[in-house]
């Protein structure tokens, strides 16, 4: 049930001054409220009382011994914890000065005395009643943004569906074997964790990246749902120009990409999936597409699947061993790939599926 001024629930008001008479009189102004009065004698005893319950509202004098209402305003304010309790100052001071002083430090109200229990209640009960609004407010902010971050995580999730769904359509338009990218993905975030243990990239693939890297693995070529399918499983050699446009994939896939980045900017994924989109068909030496990079102007995620995509291929489509395999891309460093990065593939390639 609501009061007079809207509120709708008891209040607990803090009341702070060193003279018995005037709690006592303020007590029974509060209680008249229908409000729950917390009496203190000090503002030493205040600062006690709100480390126990948080009233709110304070309702303090300000001619109080060693601290006064003003300094006893001025800690509440500073405090995290305390600072949007409002503070009503209630005071003979009556000057221009004392009132302007009491509004700088914080304070939302100024009641000079005599004590005039009307004033008081309207006055107090205006300021319960906005506080009571801002906590509504701020408690209808949290929800909204729980709502919308719940959203938002809803469409990233389709999101992913449709561009996994896509990555999918692709794969199958370039014949890959089922089995295929599940190994690539695998592979590629255990040569991701290999090179964290490197001096040379520890500091530049985190925990974070590393579970991106796997996540975008399968979208390196989703610009293939752009090209036609019957190019994309043509058995004998292609003609300069069919390579010319089986190349634009990676430049379809990196747009695809962009543009969901653009409008959405979302963690790290789409991000690594556009440089792995585009940059996957990089040589080191400067020899790869679409732009022709060369060494460390290779997206890190991008030389990571390219490497573990050969490693792959070789094994699975062509039968090679992890060791003839590894042998040949060897052969391979300082041209297409990264030498330092075959270094740790063979570190490690007994981890490798």
């Amino acid at each position: 049930m609501e009061d007079k001024i809207g509120r709708t629930r008891k209040a607990k008001i803090l009341i702070v001054d060193d003279v018995e008479t005037n709690r006592v009189i303020l007590e029974e102004i509060i209680k008249d409220m229908g409000d729950i009065p917390i009496l203190a004698e000090s503002g030493a005893q205040a600062l006690e009382m709100l480390a126990e319950c948080k009233p709110q509202l304070v309702l303090t004098d300000i001619s109080m011994p060693k601290m006064d209402g003003y300094e006893l305003c001025r800690i509440l304010k500073k405090n995290e914890a305390t600072k949007d309790i409002p503070v009503v100052f209630i005071s003979a001071f009556d000057s221009a000065k004392d009132i302007v002083e009491g509004f700088s430090l914080g304070g939302e109200d100024y009641i000079t005395k005599p004590f005039i229990p009307e004033v008081i209640q309207a006055r107090v009960g205006v300021q319960l009643r906005l506080h009571e609004v801002k906590d509504e407010l701020i408690e209808a902010n949290r929800r909204l943004q729980i709502s919308i971050n719940e959203q938002l995580e809803q469409i990233k999730s389709e999101e992913k569906h449709i561009l996994y769904a896509m990555a999918n359509a692709a794969a199958q338009n370039a014949d890959y074997e089922k089995e295929y990218m599940p190994r690539l993905k695998q592979n590629c975030r255990i040569l991701a964790q290999g090179m964290q243990l490197s001096p040379i990239y520890e500091k530049r693939i985190s925990d974070t990246q590393v579970d991106a890297i796997e996540l975008a693995v399968p979208l390196c070529d989703i610009g293939n749902i752009g090209i036609p399918k019957g190019l994309l499983q043509k058995e004998e050699g292609l003609t300069q120009e069919e390579n010319k446009i089986m190349k634009t994939h990676t430049d379809i896939g990196a747009k695809l990409l962009c543009d969901l980045k653009i409008h959405h900017d979302y963690n790290d994924l789409i991000g690594i999936a556009v440089d792995m989109a585009r940059s996957h068909h990089e040589n080191w030496d400067g020899s790869g597409y679409p732009r022709g990079l060369r060494g460390e102007e290779i997206p890190l995620a991008a030389q990571i699947v390219s490497v573990m995509d050969r490693y792959c291929a070789l094994t699975e489509h062509e039968a090679h061993s992890s060791e003839q395999a590894l042998e040949i891309m060897d052969k391979e460093a300082g041209v297409k790939f990264n030498p330092y990065i075959l270094e740790i593939c063979n570190k490690i390639s007994k981890q490798f599926c």
